[in-house]
């Protein structure tokens, strides 16, 4: 593919989340996640130069890797993996914009103490396993409200901008967006919430018309 045809390629996508956050409202704005995870860092360039400007990786150390070779670009960098106690401290080193996974108490625990410790902030969503799928993370949907007050109230270093969760692993419409309106429901309940990080690239569209007001697109944005 061209450099030509990927910017064509990239607008179609554009195009078609538009789309979507236009059935909700004209006022809906959704924000894009690029997760680079499976990318280059020439392959982040190339996305750069079209004007996304949010990556997301779920491994610390590619999050180091990548944010190091492209620190002269004002990339925003979002950390969407499940965090090991012991990688806390080099993810804090990196200073991500927002971490998406944020899925125990004990982890929210750990986190603040290392906060705390290094005198800074950090902005996190709560991950909610809306389908209750043993093969996700995440805390329950009728905990989440109750963890989500815990955790502002007792863990003042960690800022929860609000949720994110993962469609259910279905190929039946209805049950994906069953977990996407679970998820977006809970949202609706919480103080001051204001992510809603539902969506990725088999199933954005869908979790736009749930709600959803950030996606995390990886393979549909770098087919190249």
């Amino acid at each position: 593919m061209t450099n030509e045809e990927y910017k064509l390629y990239i607008d179609d996508v554009v195009r078609r989340v538009e789309y979507a956050r236009l059935q909700v409202s004209g006022h809906h704005i959704v924000k894009t996640i690029a997760v680079s995870k499976y990318s280059t860092s020439k392959e982040i360039k190339a996305l750069y130069t079209i004007g996304q400007r949010a990556f997301g990786e779920n491994k610390v150390q590619d999050l180091k890797e990548k944010a190091k070779e492209l620190e002269d670009l004002p990339l925003e960098w979002h950390f969407i993996g499940n965090l090991q106690k012991n990688k806390i401290n080099n993810l804090l080193d990196i200073h991500p914009t927002l971490f998406h996974a944020l899925d125990s108490i004990a982890l929210a625990q750990e986190l603040q103490k290392k906060l705390l410790a290094k005198g800074m902030t950090l902005n996190c969503l709560l991950q909610i396993n809306a389908a209750k799928e043993e093969s996700k993370h995440g805390f329950m949907p009728e905990e989440a409200i109750e963890k989500y007050l815990q955790i502002a109230k007792e863990c003042p270093n960690i800022i929860l901008k609000g949720v994110m969760s993962i469609g259910a692993h279905s190929d039946e419409r209805e049950v994906v967006k069953k977990s996407f309106e679970t998820t977006h429901e809970i949202y609706q309940q919480l103080p001051n919430a204001t992510i809603c990080s539902m969506g990725m690239s088999g199933d954005f569209e869908l979790a736009i018309e749930c709600g959803s007001n950030m996606i995390r697109l990886g393979s549909i944005l770098f087919n190249k």
